[in-house]
């Protein structure tokens, strides 16, 4: 799906095949940068991690709510996709997720938005994310770590909702090296509540 993405489809022990994950995070309740960082520590045990800066946007249902807070990690797993999508769901329940109503608020959502190159047409999992496409609070992270990133012909930077986004960075931090820091510092990232 993106093409310039370093899709790691190796063998590993000649019996693993390695997949480049990109999962959305989002939070919009409680101490939102918390449920973040527990996020990225739980993925973090099940491959290799890699995360956007932290971007802030307005709710995208019920205005009613207050703003998130989101990222985009790219993980290297193992996992299967639905053994993935299962851990994901795991890391919402610990981190308190309660499904009120459609779009409405939560502590953390996990969006499997990417898995390699697979296109997933599964009752309980859609790869590429079928919102992906429209959501500049994730598209914009993916662009962090993607910057080039393309999904069949159409090249992500270029989407509409990248061009006249929402969604907003909460810090211009230089590069990388200094995001992945920052996630795992509470001084680098200082996020006012709404």
């Amino acid at each position: 799906m993106i093409a310039s993405a370093q899709d790691i489809q190796t063998e590993v022990d000649h019996t693993e095949v390695v997949h480049t994950s990109y999962i959305g995070l989002g939070s919009n309740l409680g101490d939102r940068l918390a449920y973040l960082r527990f996020a990225i520590e739980a993925l973090s045990k099940i491959g290799q991690v890699r995360v956007s800066r932290l971007y802030a946007s307005p709710p995208m249902g019920p205005q009613d709510q207050p703003d998130y807070l989101n990222a985009v990690v790219e993980l290297i797993t193992t996992l299967s996709p639905l053994d993935l999508l299962d851990q994901l769901q795991a890391i919402e329940q610990d981190a308190g997720r309660v499904r009120k109503r459609h779009w409405g608020e939560r502590t953390l959502d996990l969006d499997l938005l990417l898995y390699g190159q697979d296109q997933i047409h599964h009752p309980r999992l859609n790869v590429p994310h079928v919102g992906l496409m429209a959501r500049d609070f994730v598209l914009l992270p993916l662009l962090d770590l993607v910057p080039h990133a393309m999904i069949g012909e159409v090249s992500l930077s270029d989407l509409a909702c990248v061009q006249n986004p929402t969604a907003h960075a909460i810090s211009d931090l230089p590069d990388q090296q200094v995001i992945q820091k920052a996630w795992f510092h509470d001084q680098l990232y200082k996020v006012a509540e709404k």
